[in-house]
């Protein structure tokens, strides 16, 4: 399991993810989830990957290697003029891995699981955000909607339903995708730290502000603490019920 999320905003894109790709009594595995394609002063994009490890790097890998490989007629990351056409290639590449792989998962019982964030700028259009499914399908996040979670989402939503707005400030947004993970974390042995962080700011065109944030940070801490004694503070304030 995994726990990913993109936030689009006024003022750019937050992109996180854990990166626990594996837990038991005693396995634990960690590998980035955050995949980082940049050509400065022209496009940021960024993905984010949750389910099969195997089919979601498989899908990373044969899309840096069609950049590396920038044939003349060819398209890739760097080289499209959207994030709508973005979306579509990775999409394409998901459906390419099924059509190569989805048969001899299935005749191991393995489903074919696997979704992706994408997200960022290119150069002429506003920073967009989509949400890429197993099937090569995809939606868009907008104003009203404006983040996406893969992996186990259910622990981190409600603290992003309740403060993050596409007017809300980065640095806010990014307390509260921490919050997030911490509630996810406390709540799912498969997701843990270190938590891979990337801010990208509004016609930066650069990915500059990256983090790798770990259980013992002391940023982390605090935030963890302190949301952990404002909650236990706001709750002793509430009243007890009187009809019994």
């Amino acid at each position: 399991m995994t726990y990913c999320v993109g936030l689009l905003l006024d003022q750019g894109v937050v992109f996180a993810s854990d990166t626990r790709t594996n837990a038991g009594v005693d396995q634990v595995a960690i590998s980035p989830k955050m995949h980082v394609f940049e050509v400065k002063n022209e496009c940021v994009i960024v993905l984010l990957t949750a389910g099969n490890l195997a089919i979601t790097q498989s899908v990373v890998n044969c899309l840096r290697a069609a950049v590396e490989d920038d044939s003349a007629d060819g398209k890739h990351l760097h080289n499209v003029k959207s994030m709508f056409d973005v979306a579509g290639l990775v999409g394409a590449e998901l459906r390419n891995t099924y059509e190569k792989d989805g048969e001899h998962l299935k005749n191991h019982g393995i489903d074919f699981s696997a979704s992706i964030l994408v997200g960022g700028q290119i150069k002429g259009e506003k920073p967009r955000l989509f949400n890429v499914y197993a099937a090569g399908n995809f939606i868009e996040s907008c104003k009203e909607t404006p983040y996406f979670q893969i992996g186990e989402t259910k622990y981190g939503k409600p603290i992003l339903d309740r403060v993050v707005k596409y007017n809300s400030e980065m640095l806010d947004a990014v307390k509260c995708v921490l919050i997030s993970f911490d509630s996810t974390i406390r709540s799912n042995v498969t997701v843990a730290a270190p938590i891979d962080l990337l801010l990208y700011r509004t016609d930066s065109f650069h990915a500059d502000c990256r983090q790798r944030i770990t259980e013992n940070d002391p940023y982390y801490v605090k935030i963890r603490r302190g949301w952990a004694d404002g909650l236990k503070s706001v709750f002793t304030t509430l009243p007890n019920p009187d009809w019994c």
